[in-house]
């Protein structure tokens, strides 16, 4: 029920897409910050203090898995709401990610945009439901 603006960290190496959700995601009233490596992402997490990051796998320096498993072994961003989005979909992938605490994990090729901030909302309690976008005009989580 805060009214502050949520802040996504998009980690995404190819800076065309990170430009393309970065618009998308500000049109839809985020603020939003980008690493494009797993090495800026985690300066990135400490200076913007993100209320969820989209994270890619498969990046330069370090890997989104191995951001994630810093992420999740510190004490201050441990229960950080963490997205991956990877061209990756083969199940030992999805399960490495489960494995080291994940919140979500979408194949780049299986989900639209549209899905994406919808599944980012519903992470941030700004969606009641688990599906429909009528739900999305309920700015409430349920108590």
């Amino acid at each position: 029920m805060s009214d502050k603006t949520p802040t996504i960290l998009l980690v995404e190496d190819d800076a065309e897409l990170a430009s393309v959700y970065r618009a998308r995601f500000e049109a839809e009233g985020f603020n939003t910050a980008w690493a494009e490596n797993g090495e800026n992402a985690l300066a990135r997490v400490v200076e913007s203090k993100p209320d969820i990051i989209l994270l890619d796998v498969m990046m330069p320096r370090v890997s989104g898995f191995d951001v994630l498993d810093i992420l999740r072994n510190t004490p201050q961003t441990q229960h950080a709401k963490i997205i991956m989005m990877s061209a990756l979909s083969s199940d030992k992938d999805i399960a490495k990610a489960k494995a080291l605490g994940v919140d979500d994990y979408l194949v780049k090729s299986q989900v639209a945009m549209a899905d994406v901030v919808h599944i980012v909302r519903k992470h941030l309690g700004m969606v009641k439901g688990a599906e429909g976008n009528e739900a999305s005009s309920d700015q409430k989580p349920a108590a």
